[in-house]
């Protein structure tokens, strides 16, 4: 499938474009990002017009309204049980920049051109697998802690407190996978040469990529001589391994 060369929008387009829907959109926005956060979010999104055009743009708003929204399930039940996301789930900087670190590289790639016309499509599919995983991610954690009945330890099965490093629920692992299809349809919508079956492959690469990133958190997270395992860096290893990971399905 032949990709495009050049990206399909300007720098000044992008950040125009930028300004007056964060503008516009600022009330959305305060409820779900510092305003740090904001002002990475915008990095974000004018690095995603101007590599993608806006029809990508919209996939990363719909990450963005879905992830909060799960977010805020149950905050009340969850600050009472200590599990809930600081300043009630409003992400800072680095949340923002280690959650999109995949797909800021692959937005990167694509608007240099790098590989030239045969990579052009991968790019494209790693940056919608990208964010396929961290939506599947946030949600199967939010919707977990909100109303997972019993949390289990992936790696070994035993019942651990809501919230535990590396614990999984049958509620939020449905509720992640469903998210992650949903994002996945929208990328094969927005996206001019994203088929379904590729959009098939996002969301394997993110349910994968979420399994070994619970057997990673299980494993080293808060142990000695891993604290700077921390969920941000968690968060780059995990998106990294589903955007990889659906490259590399589609490139065999």
């Amino acid at each position: 499938m032949a990709g495009i060369q050049t990206p399909i929008s300007t720098w000044q387009t992008a950040v125009l474009a930028n300004l007056l829907i964060f503008t516009v959109g600022s009330p959305i926005l305060v409820s779900g990002l510092s305003l740090h956060g904001i002002a990475a979010a915008f990095l974000l999104g004018t690095l995603t017009w101007r590599s993608f055009g806006s029809n990508y743009f919209i996939l990363v708003a719909a990450y963005f309204v879905i992830g909060t929204a799960a977010t805020k399930v149950k905050m009340a039940q969850k600050e009472s049980q200590g599990i809930a996301e600081k300043r009630k789930g409003r992400r800072g900087p680095r949340s923002v920049f280690g959650s999109s670190a995949a797909g800021i590289l692959c937005a990167i790639l694509r608007i240099n051109c790098v590989g030239g016309e045969d990579f052009a499509h991968l790019w494209e599919l790693g940056f919608i697998a990208s964010f396929c995983t961290k939506l599947c991610d946030t949600v199967s954690s939010e919707i977990g802690k909100a109303f997972g009945k019993t949390t289990y330890l992936i790696t070994s099965l035993k019942k651990v407190p809501r919230g535990s490093e590396g614990g999984v629920s049958i509620e939020g692992t449905v509720a992640g996978v469903v998210a992650s299809s949903i994002l996945a349809c929208v990328g094969c919508l927005m996206g001019e040469q994203i088929s379904w079956g590729e959009g098939m492959i996002c969301v394997l690469a993110s349910v994968f990529a979420n399994v070994v990133e619970s057997i990673i958190g299980a494993t080293f997270q808060e142990k000695e001589g891993f604290l700077w395992l921390n969920n941000d860096a968690v968060n780059v290893i995990n998106i990294s391994m589903g955007t990889l990971f659906a490259i590399i399905i589609k490139h065999i």
